[in-house]
């Protein structure tokens, strides 16, 4: 609990945050923090927070909270929504498609770019033709039910493809696209059923789902993206099909995990059992060839597998169809072996050790390489896959890409884990190039949102050096602040700060915001998050639509920045997160040291408060410092002894060092600097 002088603090803070987060130094009105937008209520104090506050002194420099507050003017039109800020001079803000893309985007390296992930369904529905996916009946036929959070919206390629100028503006340099594959429409048990409008649930891993447009309006969509340079990774899965393979001994569907020991290959229902599939060794890295796969005849090991009448050939390619190259073993608990043999949520786990299976899959997403020329991908639960699976289809995948003239082509694991270590095993174990970074997904939001020390941070990226090849990899890890899985990091901050203003909120989204695009790695963007979304929490609660929901569990949520909710479009290029994070791509692009630099942290503590960090490339040195406390900071920092004179990237800064390794930084509240040294 809130000890009472921190909260009145925070009170007395709130009228003047506006300014303060509008002061963004060189990119000024960019960040486009309205206080129309962002107010449209009372503080604490019952101050009125939705006019223009008139006599609030900002802090010079870098946005963050103003500690000067003056009385507040100005009104709300017709009382009604509050009209935002149109763009105005912030539009020139946008990174230029000359700064952030010159030459070939396949010369551009992985740390070169900024994502944007969108789940299809969620993103604009340009094509209400396809809303049902093509299929008659009800809701649970066709999947389509705006009004259910666990539903088809009617989001598709077509909406993605006219909406590129939204994206583009944003200064996203590549897309990730949640699967696009065609999925079992809907599943589940009665009464808990949803639909697979995420992508997850695939049954043809060789063609578009019909609810978001064929493979005509998804090679459009690539050609309109490659045209304005901007990549297209895409998300897959290799692990798992939709629930089609079902239990005898479970008609309810809620097998548990029966392990290898127990329930062994080589018996029948258990140790007890009748002897079957004479002369199978196992599926050991040594023994996972065909001659012996091809004595494992008999599924009845754990459970009785069988396929419901009419599925028998649901799935696409054929060879899907074949229960002999599934695990068979129930639900997977989380962990141990387990984690990689179980049903991930009834899904049907595929035998991923079997030659078939490697073989297939490599086929499978080769082909979309080579009829799309996409750019990466995303690989959905790499956790839950067999190393020796990943040996062989990473190195294919980026064999085939070099083929069609993609020499940056990007894969990314997905390893829901905020270990760094047991991130970067899979990268010496797996081979997996590069894994999503939810380590520093956990620090940022411990340290912005939750109010750790900055010594979190410090201790996140000394583990660089763990990930196979050490700090060059770790360039190349996707950083994010939140997801479709676990929620939107605006939630996060609106859990843990429960009595905080809505300009402290927007102050905390922005600095995470602006530690991510300014650290190494390559910044993931959520879509939304640009619009303020803010969840009831993760999974289903954290995927609204960006056109108008229907959905009454997203439409009750006030956005972050201003007062609008999800019941209307929110497509708006004057949003003040849409404005901060196209001002801090336009940044990043221009500015070689914050894509590519090599990382060093200057200064960090116990507590709320300086977070500083050097990028060096070359000779240039580019210190970033970020404050985390709710008062303003002045600190030297140390430097390289020959960065003597400095102009600033973002916000205030020194023109020259204070001494020889020593730079001044005067970092507001909640805000932050970049400083850029100049070559003597």
């Amino acid at each position: 609990m809130r000890i009472e002088a921190k909260r009145l603090t925070r009170y007395a803070l709130a009228a003047g945050i506006l300014a303060g987060l509008a002061a963004f130094g060189s990119v000024g009105s960019a960040v486009g923090v309205d206080a129309a937008s962002v107010g449209g209520e009372t503080s604490h104090t019952g101050q009125a927070l939705d006019g223009n506050p008139a006599g609030v002194r900002a802090l010079e420099g870098g946005g963050g909270l103003s500690l000067v507050s003056g009385r507040r003017e100005g009104r709300r039109d017709g009382g009604g929504e509050t009209p935002e800020r149109g763009p105005g001079p912030a539009s020139a803000s946008a990174p230029s498609a000359s700064l952030v893309r010159a030459g070939a985007r396949q010369d551009r390296a992985p740390q070169d770019e900024v994502i944007y992930f969108a789940l299809v369904d969620r993103f604009a529905n340009g094509d209400r033709s396809n809303d049902r996916g093509g299929l008659s009946g009800g809701p649970l036929d066709h999947g389509f039910d705006p009004t259910h959070k666990g539903f088809y919206h009617g989001g598709d390629l077509a909406g993605l493809t006219e909406r590129l100028d939204y994206i583009e503006g944003l200064g996203v340099t590549a897309i990730w696209l949640a699967p696009i594959y065609q999925n079992k429409p809907v599943q589940g048990a009665p009464g808990r059923e949803s639909a697979g409008y995420h992508g997850y649930w695939i049954t043809d891993f060789t063609n578009v789902d019909p609810h978001f447009g064929s493979r005509e309006e998804f090679a459009a969509f690539v050609d309109a993206a490659h045209a304005r340079g901007i990549k297209i990774y895409l998300d897959i899965i290799t692990n798992h099909t939709a629930d089609v393979i079902q239990y005898q001994e479970c008609p309810q569907g809620d097998c548990p995990y029966r392990g290898l020991a127990d329930y062994p290959y080589s018996r029948q229902g258990g140790v007890a059992g009748l002897p079957i599939n004479e002369g199978f060794r196992g599926d050991a890295p040594s023994d996972q060839n065909i001659e012996n796969f091809a004595r494992l005849t008999n599924p009845t090991y754990a459970y009785t597998p069988f396929v419901p009448a009419g599925e028998e050939a649901v799935k696409i390619p054929a060879w899907l169809n074949d229960i002999n190259l599934y695990h068979n073993r129930g639900n997977t608990t989380w962990t141990g072996e387990s984690s990689t043999y179980g049903d991930f949520a009834n899904l049907d786990d595929l035998y991923t050790e079997h030659p078939r299976v490697v073989e297939g899959m490599i086929a499978i997403y080769a082909a979309w390489i080579d009829e799309f020329g996409i750019d990466g991908y995303r690989i959905d639960t790499a956790k839950h896959v067999n190393p020796t699976f990943w040996t062989h289809f990473t190195p294919a995948m980026l064999e085939r890409a070099r083929a069609n003239g993609l020499p940056n082509f990007h894969i990314f694991g997905e390893v829901y884990d905020p270990d760094p270590a047991g991130l970067a095993r899979h990268t010496r174990v797996d081979r997996l190039p590069t894994v999503l970074d939810f380590g520093f997904q956990a620090a940022a939001t411990d340290v912005i949102a939750r109010g750790a020390g900055t010594e979190r941070l410090a201790r996140l990226y000394q583990a660089d050096a763990l990930y196979e090849g050490g700090e060059t990899t770790a360039m190349m890890l996707p950083t994010f602040l939140g997801n479709h899985d676990m929620g939107r990091f605006a939630t996060f901050v609106r859990q843990a700060n429960p009595d905080a203003s809505p300009e402290e909120e927007l102050a905390r989204v922005v600095l995470a915001h602006a530690l991510m695009m300014t650290s190494r790695g390559t910044p993931t963007i959520y879509y939304g998050d640009e619009q303020g979304f803010v969840g009831d929490g993760g999974d289903q609660d954290a995927r609204e639509t960006l056109f108008a929901s229907r959905t009454a569990v997203y439409n009750d949520n006030r956005l972050i920045g201003t007062n609008r909710t999800t019941a209307s479009d929110n497509y708006r290029t004057d949003a003040p997160l849409y404005r901060a994070i196209a001002a801090l791509a336009r940044l990043r692009a221009e500015t070689p040291a914050l894509r590519r630099g090599a990382q060093l942290v200057r200064a960090y503590g116990p507590t709320p408060g300086i977070f500083a960090f050097s990028r060096v490339y070359e000779g240039t040195e580019v210190l970033i410092a970020i404050n985390t406390s709710e008062s303003p900071i002045q600190q030297q920092i140390l430097v390289d002894w020959g960065s003597q004179v400095w102009r600033s990237g973002h916000g205030a800064c020194a023109p020259r060092a204070s001494a020889p390794g020593s730079y001044e930084v005067t970092v507001p509240a909640l805000g932050y600097v970049v400083c850029v040294s100049e070559p003597l």
